[in-house]
């Protein structure tokens, strides 16, 4: 395997320098966040390469604090009496683990009410935490932000369903711009008047308003917040889908219309527990999705990705310059999971040089598959041998990674299954594979194959360990070996070997470079 000693290589190649050792980036290195929702309280506290954000410790109450607030004008005060519990609870758990001071945030609910105010004093009195309450737009702009932490260059619309809002912003170049707020929450929508034809006069009056002041929006659709998962996890049981990641899962106008008919259908109570979803959320789904039809109607959006980003993450992008902003989310992640967990880090970008020749005219979205997969390659290896190449592929569909289309985690998954398996077939994620295409599923054994046999070359970076020359056309590889490497191409490496050239259905030749 070569490597390159130009100054682009020694400036880390096609990886860049890692974010975290620039002191920018370590100073995010732990942050804690609390959410104050209408419907839930939920702390957030981030860790490791903070352009993605790791989730150190995450948990989330349902208070309903903002039930009752469209007819009262206060805080229901059960919810009240359970977030001031939460806030205390997450306060200590922050002290227990050493966090800066913690930011807290608080949304429509504590905006709205008339005893806001009254209930930030008692926070502050009860915990030292002072809340920052954010205006309807901004809500907007942060959770817009969330979605650009995941995919950096985005552009769309982001829509944020809360208990008692929704806000909407679009995305243009890796920018926020135009945002609106309206009060299509769900839980505002129960005190609407004249039931569900007087909801649905509603709900169209306020969209085509919104509609209005934001103009055309015909690119894709995010959606960020808890009843917009709700429903795409009743979307995945409708459909049978196999991958239950809701992060970048993605449905049509036409599966919208065809889950909401399956919900009105349903048996909310049996459909909540074969989905995993709370009471507290699932009372509030027949409402959300009486908004989202009218979202889709409204919009024509051409599709619509979930997100599990939002204002939470906005907020950890709020506090990065740009040029960490700039960074690509997936690769960030796998160089610190690379620096934390493998046994020789750096090899990442060796192996990525040695396998690159097989995939010259690959795509840039598949270059940097290539790359994600060549710095996972070694993460895993504490794992027990008969269970490693299942681990890799149940750690890489199934982790908290953004940046990545399913097809893109089942391809992830297969290369690194691959690297510690010649065989796909009978294990318990055969029926995943479909998610990718049947090309997709040879090239992610290739790429499999490839870091399996160049793992056999295991040395110190800089140390000159051979190169692959291929031709495509003709259908043969060859592998030239330094005559100082040349011990470690012994009988296990040869039969590695071997197996890469099947799946390539090349001939191989082995040459001995001398001196």
């Amino acid at each position: 395997m070569n490597i390159q000693t130009d100054g682009k290589s020694q400036d880390w190649g096609p990886f860049g320098r890692p974010i975290f050792d620039d002191p920018s980036a370590r100073a995010l290195s732990r942050v804690g966040v609390i959410d104050i929702g209408s419907n839930s309280v939920r702390m957030v506290v981030f860790d490791g390469a903070a352009r993605s954000p790791a989730y150190f410790y995450n948990e989330k109450i349902m208070c309903a604090l903002g039930a009752g607030v469209s007819e009262t004008g206060r805080l229901n005060p059960e919810g009240r009496r359970r977030a001031l519990a939460a806030i205390k609870r997450f306060k200590l758990l922050a002290e227990g683990m050493d966090l800066p001071p913690l930011t807290a945030v608080a949304t429509a609910a504590v905006r709205d009410a008339e005893d806001g105010a009254d209930f930030r004093e008692e926070v502050l009195r009860e915990t030292g935490l002072r809340i920052w309450v954010v205006g309807g737009e901004e809500e907007a702009r942060l959770s817009a932000q969330g979605v650009l932490l995941g995919w950096p260059g985005s552009y769309g619309l982001v829509c944020d369903i809360g208990g008692s809002s929704m806000e909407l912003a679009e995305i243009r170049n890796g920018r926020v711009g135009r945002r609106v707020s309206s009060s299509l929450g769900p839980l505002k929508l129960r005190a609407i008047k004249g039931g569900k034809s007087g909801r649905k006069a509603h709900i169209k009056a306020e969209m085509e308003e919104l509609a209005r002041r934001l103009g055309p929006q015909r690119d894709r659709l995010f959606l960020v917040g808890g009843s917009w998962r709700a429903i795409a996890r009743i979307d995945m049981e409708r459909r049978g889908y196999p991958l239950h990641v809701l992060h970048e899962y993605r449905m049509t106008a036409t599966s919208v219309a065809e889950t909401a008919k399956f919900i009105a259908g349903a048996d909310l109570e049996a459909l909540r527990v074969a989905c995993g979803i709370s009471d507290a959320r699932m009372v509030l789904v027949p409402y959300a999705i009486e908004v989202l039809k009218r979202l889709v109607r409204t919009f024509k959006p051409k599709d619509i990705a979930l997100s599990s980003y939002g204002i939470r993450e906005g907020m950890l992008y709020e506090q990065m310059p740009q040029s960490l902003r700039d960074r690509d989310p997936l690769i960030e992640a796998c160089r610190f999971a690379e620096a934390k967990d493998a046994r020789l880090p750096g090899f990442g970008k060796t192996l990525y040089n040695f396998v690159m020749p097989l995939f010259r005219s690959a795509p840039p979205a598949r270059k940097r598959l290539i790359k994600a997969a060549c710095l996972l390659h070694d993460v895993s290896w504490r794992a027990h041998p008969d269970y490693r190449a299942e681990t890799c592929f149940d750690n890489a569909t199934r982790a908290n990674l953004g940046g990545l289309k399913h097809s893109e985690r089942v391809f992830l998954g297969l290369a690194l299954l691959h690297r510690y398996r010649n065989n796909r077939n009978g294990t318990r994620f055969e029926d995943l594979y479909d998610l990718l295409s049947p090309e997709g599923q040879k090239q992610a054994e290739i790429l499999g194959k490839a870091m399996r046999f160049g793992a056999m070359f295991w040395m110190q970076p800089g140390t000159p360990m051979g190169e692959f020359r291929w031709f495509p056309q003709k259908k043969r590889l060859e592998l030239r070996i330094p005559e100082a490497a040349l011990p470690l191409y012994g009988e296990v490496a040869q039969a590695r070997l071997m197996s890469l050239a099947a799946s390539l259905q090349a001939e191989v030749t082995v040459r001995t470079l001398r001196g």
